[in-house]
């Protein structure tokens, strides 16, 4: 008896465990993409909390620190392993970039990426890769934080779930964005914060059908993250004073000061990196180089290393010189420009934040002579500062707007935070144009500007809209053998090639049919009725380029051609098939967005 009960229950919980069902619960209800951000939700807070304790351990036995002390606020007395130390770490990275060059062909994709081309797809094992290297770079005191690799890593695993269960590329995406949101917020301890991350970085719009299941696996993840870690993740900016309507302007005036340092130091990544390029130098050896740049500078400051979260509450905690705060500012840009642009793994959003923090205690020590109606404190301005210059290199207003109002709880300040980083993401979009990672994209080629799926347009390409079973002559054959071939009625079109099969026109059967004839006689060539003689389409261009060519060349109809040099035919494109099958994808994704699929 106990026996069969043990088999009923394993049955009925293989049957809770089917994937078909759970497949069809998630696609078929909310409360179904509820449970799989939930489950995303679980999956990042443990990635978080897993890597932050290795990082934690490997600044612990590498620099000889306390595990409850962070790396860049710890007392380190040996100058030779403040220098050592990052210049252990790159060679150990340019070792795994030696041998990922030679079993990895593909570029690595990050979460937006995933999102703006390949419908939330990412690969688990590049993920897994990134994470390592991105606690490689920190462990060994790289001036990188590792909300690169949180997000990438919850990311991953949100994707590969997703994939599993075969989700629509609307709601892939979305559980791309979970993963995203849950890593922020057991990062930050701050759900809000990690869910508007996802809205505005990696899903690109906000729905009330991705609200649900993207604030769940941000709360998830923050209470699982509590749980293990407790709140030793959260800042601390301790007491704030009062916010007064004069404050407004030296705010708004910080935020776009921020903008424009927030643009130099994307450029000044971009700098290093492309002298790193242009340089003789082997890519596995770059990081190594970078790590006696790091480590140079550790000799003078440790605040340099790491993300910086020590230093962050040294500098809101305590009074610092005018000239401490600028050298510390120069130092940490320089740093983490360096460590990123010579191929550390990581990225700048901590980086963002403690720099923000100098940059906005040292606006505070000069406001008293610009604005003498000023009332702020030091702290105020460097929460300001903190979420203007995030703004500027990470992007995200709302994003760092909560995550003001989670640090304070003050809603006032919150305000004056929101004016700053809106004058701050103005400057920069105006300006600029790019956040760090669009920047990047764009110097790759890519023309993404936010996480907003445009991957379908790019798979919509003539080669499968195009129709294969074209009807050809050669530029040789008479009228009268044409029309004998090509009666009317037959077809409307016929592309005409050369002996060589090589594209050389259209022509319109109707035209040879009902055209004038030459004094010569029926036996004239085809060569008068030859229409677009260089006007063709290629296979690889979207729907997009394909209307805009038939828009200039006032064409119904195009041929396609393999390449530029051969110009082989491969089919026929038509205006009327490429705007119909354009017109249904956007209604198709206006759908999605609007919940009716």
């Amino acid at each position: 008896m106990l026996q069969k009960l043990e088999f009923r229950r394993l049955g009925a919980l293989a049957a809770f465990l089917d994937i078909g069902r759970l497949r069809a619960l998630a696609r078929r209800s909310e409360l179904g993409m509820a449970f799989a951000g939930a489950a995303v939700g679980v999956s990042s807070g443990l990635a978080v909390t897993a890597m932050s304790v290795i990082s934690r351990k490997m600044h612990s036995l590498i620099f000889g620190i306390s595990e409850a002390d962070r790396l860049s606020g710890a007392e380190i007395e040996s100058k030779l392993l403040l220098l050592a130390a990052p210049v252990a770490g790159g060679i150990l990275l340019g070792i795994m970039l030696f041998f990922l060059a030679r079993t990895r062909k593909k570029p690595m994709v990050d979460p937006i990426e995933a999102n703006a081309l390949h419908g939330g797809r990412l690969s688990l094992t590049d993920s897994i890769i990134v994470a390592v290297q991105n606690l490689v770079s920190n462990g060994f005191g790289a001036s990188v934080g590792l909300e690169a690799g949180y997000t990438q890593i919850a990311a991953g695993i949100a994707s590969k779930f997703g994939y599993t269960l075969k989700l629509r590329r609307s709601d892939l995406r979305t559980l791309v964005g979970c993963g995203a949101a849950g890593a922020i917020a057991a990062a930050f301890n701050a759900p809000l914060t990690g869910s508007f991350y996802a809205f505005e970085l990696i899903i690109g719009t906000y729905t009330i059908m991705s609200l649900t299941p993207v604030v769940v696996s941000a709360l998830v993840a923050t209470i699982v993250a509590r749980m293990l870690a407790g709140n030793d993740i959260m800042i601390d900016v301790g007491t704030v004073g009062n916010v007064a309507p004069t404050d407004y302007f030296p705010a708004l005036v910080l935020g776009a000061i921020c903008a424009g340092v927030g643009i130099l130091i994307m450029q000044g990544v971009t700098w290093v990196e492309e002298l790193a390029r242009r340089s003789s130098i082997s890519q596995p050896f770059r990081p190594a180089l970078g790590g006696i740049v790091v480590g140079l500078l550790a000799m003078i400051s440790p605040q340099v290393l790491s993300a910086g979260h020590g230093a962050l509450h040294l500098n809101l905690s305590h009074e610092v010189a005018i000239p401490a705060l600028i050298g510390l500012f120069l130092m940490k840009s320089f740093a983490s420009a360096v460590s990123i642009g010579s191929g550390f793994r990581g990225g700048l959003f901590f980086a963002s934040l403690f720099m923000g923090v100098l940059l906005g205690k040292l606006f505070a020590y000069c406001t008293p002579y610009v604005f003498s109606d000023a009332t702020l404190t030091p702290v105020i301005y460097a929460v300001v500062g903190m979420s203007s210059l995030a703004v500027a290199i990470i992007g995200g207003p709302l994003t760092m707007t909560f995550l003001a109002l989670e640090i304070t709880g003050d809603f006032p300040i919150t305000a004056l935070v929101l004016a700053a980083v809106i004058t701050s993401s103005l400057v920069v979009r105006t300006t600029f144009g790019y956040s760090f990672a669009t920047w990047r994209f764009h110097l790759r080629g890519e023309s993404i500007r936010s996480a907003l799926d445009v991957g379908w347009i790019r798979n919509l390409t003539v080669g499968r809209l195009m129709r294969s079973d074209v009807r050809t002559a050669n530029v040789g054959m008479d009228i009268a053998e044409f029309r004998k071939d090509f009666p009317l009625g037959s077809t409307q079109r016929v592309i005409i090639v050369d002996g060589s099969e090589k594209y050389v026109g259209l022509v319109l059967v109707p035209d040879v049919h009902s055209g004038l004839v030459h004094e010569s006689g029926e036996s004239d060539s085809l060569e008068i009725y030859i229409r677009h003689r260089n006007d063709f389409l290629q296979a690889q261009m979207n729907a997009k380029q394909a209307a805009a060519i038939f828009d200039k060349t006032e064409s119904e109809a195009l041929a396609v051609v393999n390449n530029l040099i051969e110009r082989r035919v491969i089919g026929l494109l038509t205006e009327s098939h490429t705007l119909r099958r354009y017109s249904e994808e956007l209604d198709r994704r206006r759908r999605e967005i609007s919940g009716e699929l």
